[in-house]
This record gives structure tokens, C-alpha cells and sequence, in this order.
């Protein structure tokens, strides 16, 4: 189904009352998961966690964050998604102190990196940006079901994947099973990272599937100024250079950047399993990104892949 008209939304008086209720963010120490975690705290929630590779950079990003919402309840947890280990120490750490979560907000990510795999042998664009998410909300999900299923009827729970509109440049056939525990050096790095991005969209519909107490979504920010860019070791530094030069006049704000997925999180009329562009509009994936039957073929193959973990 296609939107045409975005609904308004403003985070400041759109997102309600969060009291009582436990958020996690990943990549939160930087950008659009910085900022959706200042967006928030801003509503009081009983806890946020901010999960980050570098407990020193969340830590300093918890601290400015407190500076602009002083009563922020912010708890920082490690967390690199290229570590299926580091992924279980995180996840045991919050099912040991929380006793619910409502909102699990799957935000971090790279782009364009040079070839490599993870600790765990998978190419480190699909490695990170899905394995690692794959995993965090498969050990999540009891706690993610307990808080459900204590909330009666009115229970709203959401998992909200970041994707991009990127995906629409994965590989023909959308994903190329063969490359995913490898280097994947027959693909080009902009081909690695649609694959990843696709594999967000597909998995987030079939999670909604498998788990009807979830309202679940998968979101592109738009075009926007982070710091991903800068990251990308797998591009030109030229194009690198043009970005940082111009980007202040093409690409959208961090503040603007991060309505779509604080939108999925919280708004009414989320439709558990879509996709959207910024802000609210649905069905706009490519042709790959609605296939069922890859999708299905996608979330048997994690599932397999994380048997045990």
C-alpha cells in the first residue's frame, strides 16, 4: 500500500507520555541514534538504553544528552553487532536489569566498507547491519513477548529496523546467498550494503509475521548528514570530500533525519511489517524488498545460522 501524503510529526509534542516505559537504541552514541534517544528522554521514559561500541563515546554521549534533558535516565551498554559474543553479553545485560522493553530501536549500521568479515565470518556489511540485529532481537524477543502480553490490550511494543532506500541496490536477485559468509569481493562495496539493507526490510516483515504482539517496521531516514559517510572505507575520499562539501545543501538534518524512525516507534497507524520513507510512507520498497518468498528463504536461513546462540 502506497501513501501518497506524509503525516505531520513533530517529536517534541508527537511522541506521547514514554513513562514507565524502556527503550533501547543501537548506535546510539552518534547521529540519528543520538539523536532519537535526546528525542526520547525528552519524554521521560523509565530507562533508555544506549547501546555502543565504545562505552567512552556513549558515555560522553549520555552526558551532552543530560546536558539538554538533565533527568534523562540513560544506561550505556557495549555493543558491537560485528560480535555475536559481544551481542550476548549486551542482551544478558539488559534481560538481567530490565524487567520489560517497549521500544527496541535497531538503528546502527556502516556503509561502503571495504571488503572484510566479521569475528563470526560474515560479510561485515550484512554481518553488522543484519547478523547482529538478527541476533540481538532474538535474544530480546522473551522480554519483548513478556512486556507485551503484561500490557493487556493496549500493549504496543515495536521493533524498528533501519534500512534505506539503498537496498534497491543490491545485487540481481536481492540477495546472493553464496557471498554472505565470505568476503563477497565479486560485488561492489554499494552492492554489499544493499544486500544488508534489503535483508532489514525482508526480516523485519517476517519478524512481524512470526511475532503478531509486535508491531514491527522497517524505516529509510532519508539522505542524511551523519557520520556514516565518513566511515565508509570501501568509497573514493574524493566522494568522501564532495559529500562533507556540499552535503550541507543536499542531505537532511540529523533532527529531520530521525523523524521517520521515531515516527515508526510511537505513532498510531503503523503497520506491523512495512516498510516506510520519511515520513510515514509505505510500500515504497523496490520489487525484491516485497518478495515473500525471499523473504521467507532470508529468515530460515538466519534462523538456522543462529541456532544455539
Amino acid at each position: 500500500m502506497l501513501w501518497s501524503k506524509s503525516p505531520s510529526f513533530t517529536p517534541k509534542t508527537d511522541i506521547p507520555s514514554l513513562a514507565g516505559k524502556v527503550v533501547l537504541v543501537t548506535g546510539g552514541n552518534v547521529g540519528l541514534g543520538k539523536q532519537a534517544v535526546l528525542e526520547f528522554a525528552r519524554h521521560e521514559p523509565r530507562l533508555i538504553w544506549l547501546a555502543a561500541r565504545s562505552v567512552q563515546k556513549a558515555d560522553a554521549a549520555a552526558a551532552e544528552i543530560k546536558q539538554q534533558v538533565p533527568n534523562a535516565a540513560i544506561q550505556v551498554v557495549e555493543l558491537d553487532l560485528s560480535s555475536f559474543a559481544s551481542v550476548k553479553r549486551a542482551a544478558d545485560t539488559v534481560l538481567a536489569a530490565s524487567p520489560r522493553l517497549d521500544i527496541l530501536m535497531l538503528n546502527a549500521g556502516i556503509m561502503a566498507t571495504a571488503p572484510g568479515v566479521t569475528s563470526d565470518g560474515y560479510e561485515v556489511q550484512f554481518g553488522t547491519n543484519h547478523m547482529g540485529h538478527a541476533l540481538l532481537t532474538k535474544k530480546l524477543l522473551p522480554l519483548l513477548e513478556k512486556t507485551a502480553a503484561a500490557g493487556g490490550p493496549s500493549a504496543d511494543v515495536r521493533v524498528v529496523a533501519l534500512s534505506s532506500h539503498g537496498h534497491t541496490m543490491a545485487p540481481k536477485g536481492g540477495i546472493d546467498f553464496a557471498t554472505l559468509k565470505s568476503t563477497a569481493e565479486n560485488l561492489n562495496t554499494v552492492q554489499r550494503y544493499g544486500q544488508s539493507k534489503l535483508s532489514n526490510i525482508l526480516w523485519a516483515r517476517q519478524l512481524a509475521k512470526a511475532y503478531p504482539a509486535l508491531t514491527v517496521a522497517s524505516v529509510h531516514p532519508g539522505v542524511v548528514q551523519t557520520q556514516l559517510m565518513e566511515r565508509a572505507t570501501g568509497v573514493p575520499s574524493a566522494f568522501r570530500t564532495l559529500t562533507r562539501w556540499f552535503g550541507g545543501m543536499v542531505l537532511t538534518s540529523v533532527e529531520d533525519g530521525a523523524k521517520n524512525q521515531l515516527w515508526a516507534a510511537v505513532a498510531k497507524g503503523v503497520v506491523s511489517g512495512t516498510y516506510y520513507e520519511p515520513v510515514g510512507r509505505g510500500g515504497t520498497e523496490s520489487e525484491d524488498g516485497k518478495d515473500e518468498a525471499l523473504g521467507e528463504k532470508l529468515w530460515k536461513w538466519t534462523e538456522k545460522e543462529l541456532e544455539g546462540q
